[in-house]
């Protein structure tokens, strides 16, 4: 049976990539090639650039009252093929189904946040600055805007971003993993049915090279990414060299702190769906569970009762609670990681190498480690596969303390019935996503979402009200009559 070789979308139209290379999609479960993406080059996307170019011209002109209305139609469209939708994400990426349909909800909540672009682009005024003189600023559109999506949500990532770009009065041109190809394929056509005018969202399909193309473009105003922190960071200053905006939003080593006093239940089950749920391969996903004292012995029974109950398989057939990781090479790294974890001493108290798994696709159980110290790899470097380390500590301070000492700070959460812990954990905290009794700290559509330090480089970050401020260019006039 031939496989689908997928086609870009530029200018409106569904068109074929001259590329002569093709990337080759796999479902994750199986192992099984079910697709050929092409890896398109310069010249493709420069035309959806220059169609992206002419369609801003009328684009920009259209009252936000009625670019929104576009969104409606599109919204409505997500909606009804949203079952659709998430079965691909789990073909392609391996998520369980749940799992895929969480995350092509929360896309579709992008798309009603940026339906408040009437409201939430309106500038501000104040007449008699001085005497006889008034002043106003307004939000304005930029241009062409560009994403460079990751593969561990296909269907959900660009949604945090061309919604917004395109109620803002911007034009857009969408770059999806090659790995992940399928779900955006489908977004798109359902961006076709919504009526969108030619130009107005394009999608290119490829690799290294569209990559490096949209960074240097000139006729690209930003760059969107999402990805591990060093290729953030050749994205960002690359794009920023260029004189781009540029919102990169990088990798995480993600803390979790546990502090004696908390609902060990509540605690123990959260931990096990943040670190491996998706297999890990979230960048909100638990890393280190820090146990602050006598929190350790409860935290350690409460995870090796919850991983047991862990069902590793397809994610699209029923009882499977978690799937493969989405290639042979992730699985490869994982598996590194975990002797390394063996080799620097840590004790491994869940070997997710002897788990129970299908023979065929790119499967590993739940890992946990324990005895686990900063001076070893496992315990700083970002793993993104379904390995858990368990550190103790001896007080909250010292806990904060490792947090700060780690050049990542993606998200971070503590588990108290303490006010007073809660409040020093908010207040000293580096991660720019932070949670209370919560094991993924995962902001709404209308809050903004990115890290600090080495997990985010730029200024304005994803969605929310920030996604507005990225999307438009403030224009100041000073009036006297």
């Amino acid at each position: 049976m031939p496989v689908t070789r997928l086609q870009n979308y530029i200018d409106g139209a569904w068109v074929d990539s001259s590329a002569s290379s093709t990337y080759p999609v796999t479902n994750p479960a199986t192992g099984t090639v079910i697709g050929e993406c092409p890896l398109s080059g310069a010249e493709e996307l420069d035309a959806a650039v220059r169609s992206a170019r002419k369609a801003f011209e009328s684009w920009r002109r259209v009252p936000a009252q009625e670019r929104v209305q576009y969104l409606f139609r599109f919204k409505t469209l997500m909606e009804e093929h949203a079952e659709e939708l998430a079965a691909i994400v789990t073909r392609e990426n391996g998520k369980t189904l749940s799992e895929a349909m969480g995350s092509v909800r929360r896309g579709i909540q992008m798309i009603d946040t940026a339906t408040g672009a009437p409201s939430l682009m309106m500038g501000q005024a104040l007449e008699d600055i001085s005497s006889g003189i008034d002043c106003e600023s307004i939000r304005q559109p930029m241009g062409v805007f560009a994403c460079i999506a990751p593969f561990n949500f296909p269907a959900m990532v660009p949604l945090w971003f061309f919604p917004f770009a395109v109620a803002c009065g911007n034009t857009f041109v969408c770059k999806p993993s090659e790995q992940v190809p399928f779900s955006q394929k489908l977004v798109w056509e359902l961006i076709h049915e919504a009526g969108f005018p030619a130009g107005v969202l394009n999608l290119v399909n490829g690799g290294r090279e569209v990559v490096e193309s949209m960074c240097s473009h000139p006729d690209i105003a930003g760059v969107s990414f999402v990805g591990s922190s060093p290729v953030a960071e050749k994205v960002y200053a690359a794009a920023a060299t260029n004189r781009k905006r540029v919102q990169a939003l990088g990798g995480a080593k993600n803390f979790i702190i546990v502090m004696p006093d908390a609902d060990m239940v509540l605690t123990t089950d959260n931990l096990c769906e943040s670190a491996f749920g998706c297999a890990g391969e979230r960048c909100l996903a638990a890393s280190v569970i820090l146990t602050v004292g006598e929190a350790h012995g409860p935290v350690r029974a409460g995870l090796i009762e919850h991983m047991n109950k862990v069902v590793v398989g397809d994610g699209s057939k029923p009882g499977v609670t978690m799937g493969p990781v989405i290639n042979a090479g992730a699985k490869q790294r994982i598996l590194d990681f975990i002797a390394s974890g063996v080799a620097d001493g840590a004790e491994l108290v869940v070997d997710g190498r002897e788990a129970t798994v299908p023979d065929e696709g790119y499967f590993l159980g739940p890992t946990l480690f324990d005895g686990v110290t900063q001076d070893m790899k496992i315990a700083t470097e970002e793993i993104f596969g379904p390995v858990l380390c368990i550190q103790k500590v001896a007080s909250l301070d010292e806990a904060l303390a490792i947090t700060k000492a780690q050049p990542l700070a993606n998200a971070n959460s503590i588990f108290t019935q303490s006010g007073k812990s809660a409040r020093q954990f908010r207040y000293e905290v580096d991660a720019s996503m932070a949670g209370v009794n919560i094991g993924v700290a995962a902001p709404m559509s209308f809050f903004s979402f990115g890290g600090a330090k080495g997990s985010f480089l730029g200024d304005l970050k994803a969605h929310g009200r920030e996604a507005f401020d990225f999307f438009t260019d403030r224009k100041v006039f000073i009036s006297r009559w």
